[in-house]
């Protein structure tokens, strides 16, 4: 079974070959997806899967919005199934698969997740990752994005817990793809589209307790 692991998801961060990469997304972060994804779909009579659940913390915004969410990671830390999403296996079809992967997987799982997701399929992800020319070779020039979403404020993560007031020089965007045309992209192009400052918004107290 291969470990979720990661050279680095800070820009400029240096992380062990052997290290778990374990950096819990703020849940207001993932709520902010769910506001763009939920616009003209009820969210309410879909089901989805977090495939690298880490601690919790993406299954429980999650669970605020679809009907179902199954949480699984390669790695136990106590929370959710122990399976590697990369290896196939017997689990049922959901409708949308959505996570923070592992930075040094992040393709092999957008590339697993847009094959196995029935309606769509968003990851989290540094802006860097949107860089590079092999990653436009293999992933984005044959699989483009219907979405890219750009948060306009900083998202905070650090390695093995949530910070409420943390701070990062690290910007990220949600990249979504409709994998059942829904909202097809204009010309072949995926939509970019900023996230206004939401965190005061979607923040919650609870958000920073130990996830259940």
């Amino acid at each position: 079974m291969s470990q979720n692991l990661s050279h680095a998801v800070m820009a400029q961060r240096h992380e062990a070959a052997d290290s778990f990469d374990l950096f819990p997304t703020p849940p207001w972060a993932t709520r902010a997806l769910c506001e763009f994804i939920g616009v003209d779909r009820d969210l309410k009579r879909r089901r989805a899967w977090e495939p690298a659940c880490g601690l919790g913390h993406m299954v429980r915004p999650l669970s605020e919005y679809f009907e179902m969410v199954y949480a699984s990671d390669a790695v136990n830390y106590g929370h959710g199934a122990v399976r590697d999403f990369l290896f196939p296996g017997d689990e049922p079809a959901f409708d949308w698969i959505i996570t923070n992967p592992p930075f040094r997987l992040a393709e092999e799982f957008a590339h697993t997740m847009i094959d196995r997701a029935s309606e769509g399929a968003a990851i989290l992800v540094r802006t860097a990752f949107l860089e590079s020319v092999g990653r436009y070779d293999s992933l984005f020039s044959k699989r483009k994005p219907t979405a890219i979403l750009q948060f306009s404020e900083r998202v905070p993560m650090h390695k093995g817990r949530l910070e409420p007031n943390g701070s990062t020089a690290t910007a990220y965007c949600w990249i979504v793809w409709e994998t059942r045309p829904h909202r097809p992209c204009a010309n072949g192009v995926p939509a970019f589209v900023w996230i206004p400052p939401c965190r005061r918004k979607l923040e919650r107290p609870a958000d920073y307790e130990v996830a259940a």
